[in-house]
């Protein structure tokens, strides 16, 4: 059964507009500087209407926006929803850097003992 993605909160769709590599390329390309549609589609292999449905994902998960300037349509990185992606890896980071901390205490009383061994 389908998601509703009306239903999905703002990082539920920011995870989904990542988990493309495609998408993920665009975002790189975004970083570096705005461009409209056609721009994009000069990067990539695949076709407008590809790219515009990847670009519309993207839009959808907060981690672009799109300024209409006549008859052009510029893509641009939106930092902020990025920023809630990150929010929630580091927020699971913590539980990382504690076991990492555990390991490395760990593994120094192991030298520590060895050395006295020795």
């Amino acid at each position: 059964m389908p998601i509703n993605q009306a239903s999905q909160t703002p990082t539920q769709n920011a995870f989904r507009a990542l988990a493309d590599p495609t998408r993920r390329e665009i975002l790189m390309h975004l970083s570096q500087q705005d461009m409209t549609i056609g721009q994009v589609v000069e990067k990539f292999d695949v076709t407008r209407g590809a790219i515009k449905k990847h670009l519309t994902i993207l839009e959808e998960g907060a981690l672009i926006m799109v300024e209409v300037k006549g008859r052009e349509r510029i893509n641009r990185l939106q930092p902020q929803g990025i920023r809630a992606v990150s929010d929630w890896v580091s927020y699971f980071s913590q539980f990382w850097d504690d076991r990492l901390s555990r390991l490395q205490t760990a593994v120094q009383e192991h030298e520590k003992k060895k050395m006295k061994s020795d």
